[in-house]
């Protein structure tokens, strides 16, 4: 096996690798006269990925022999990578031997030096095959990489999974359009795990219009949702963005994997000379029984009717094109309350800490952290500042008296 890349297939092969490299451990290629795949499985089973590309991508491609296979560790390979690529004018891998211990990976830079590696390969490899056809996933849509990292950094930076619930939009209801959400068909919503506890997490949901946000989109039928890993989703997502293609999701209910790849992926194959498929495990558990309980407002523990009544619409902001709405909320394992202030909810909790929080959101998030410190503080005011008082006047009756005790001496 020798094939050699240059240029921009270069750069494609080295946001390859770096996408890979976030999804498992060892890299498999798996190369055919048709074409190099590169597999990439993670430690629990949950995450795959496979890059393929055809012979027209590469400068010189040859294979001999029916099929070669081998395996090598990403973290050797993308320490072959991690010269400067705009000094690269080319790399060739070599393979001597179907049974050969290493490969070869020689780096051609512009100024006339050669880098040489050879990385210890296993080629008894255990090749992963896809058997998951994306044609007979019901549910799907198309975003641009831009666009769903816009939605994405609304969401905490820490967040692990993300459940995303799709609706028909020609099943909302007539009164839709006048409620909180919008009439909006498409919810993501930050998973988090009801078995930690004291955990204080950012709780966000974000209600998207796929008519405005998406470039496709197609649902019918009863509600689904999909719960998976943040990671491996901003890993392909920065794939594709840096590929310059729009990223096309499949899927079908919860505990049924997802799939994602380029948009070029179905329609636009013949134009291009790489695809690409990430699948993700998703949650047995389904989320969509929280839907209508988490959608409800917060209502006041202690106050008026009219009090109790009020939407919390402090929690629930708007995008500028009203193609999206935000509403978030800290979760932590004290009770909640909340009162009802200018038309605003406001949400009390013990985050269980002694340092202020500071959140910054889309939506407006009233956190009170007083206790009875604060309290003490309010109370002891009053009779602090009558203290001072006090002690003003007797310094003044002090430098009155010591006035006139100079002049009775001077007049004497």
């Amino acid at each position: 096996m020798e094939w050699s890349v240059s240029g921009n297939a270069l750069k494609t092969l080295a946001r390859s690798i770096t996408c890979l490299a976030r999804i498992g451990n060892e890299l498999t290629l798996q190369a055919s006269p048709s074409q190099l795949a590169l597999h990439a499985l993670n430690s629990s089973r949950s995450a795959y990925q496979s890059i393929t590309l055809k012979p027209a991508f590469f400068d010189t491609y040859t294979i001999t022999g029916a099929q070669v296979q081998c395996s090598v560790l990403l973290k050797a390979v993308s320490s072959v990578l991690r010269t400067p690529l705009t000094s690269i004018d080319h790399l060739t891998v070599i393979l001597t031997d179907p049974d050969a211990s290493k490969v070869q990976w020689t780096l051609d830079c512009y100024n006339g030096m050669k880098k040489s590696y050879w990385i210890t390969c296993n080629v008894e490899a255990d090749v992963q095959q896809l058997s998951l056809d994306r044609r007979r996933l019901p549910s799907s849509f198309v975003v641009r990489p831009r666009d769903l990292n816009r939605l994405l950094a609304n969401f905490q930076s820490t967040l692990q999974e993300i459940t995303v619930i799709a609706t028909d939009p020609t099943l909302l209801p007539p009164d839709a359009a006048a409620d909180e959400v919008g009439g909006k068909a498409v919810e993501l919503r930050s998973y988090i795990d009801p078995t930690k506890e004291n955990d204080s997490s950012l709780h966000t949901q974000l209600w998207i219009d796929p008519c405005e946000e998406f470039v496709q989109y197609t649902h019918t039928g009863d509600p689904v949702d999909v719960t998976f890993g943040v990671k491996e989703l901003k890993a392909f997502l920065s794939f594709c963005e840096g590929c310059e293609v729009d990223i096309h999701l499949y899927f079908e209910k919860a505990g049924e994997p997802i799939l994602m790849a380029p948009k070029f992926g179905v329609e636009d194959v013949s134009v291009s000379n790489f695809d690409a498929t990430l699948v993700l495990a998703t949650m047995l558990v389904s989320q969509l029984h929280d839907r209508t309980t988490s959608t409800e407002p917060i209502h006041a523990a202690h106050g008026t009717e009219d009090q109790v009544n009020e939407r919390p619409k402090g929690n629930v902001s708007e995008h500028p094109s009203d193609h999206t709405r935000i509403w978030s909320e800290l979760s932590a394992s004290a009770a909640k309350s909340a009162t009802g202030t200018s038309g605003r909810a406001r949400r009390e909790r013990d985050l269980n800490i002694n340092e202020h929080v500071d959140i910054q959101r889309m939506s407006t998030i009233n956190i009170s952290n007083a206790g009875e410190e604060g309290r003490n503080f309010q109370n002891n005011t009053y009779p602090i500042m009558l203290c001072l008082f006090v002690y003003y006047l007797l310094v003044k009756v002090a430098i009155s008296t010591q006035l006139l005790l100079n002049g009775s001496i001077l007049g004497c």
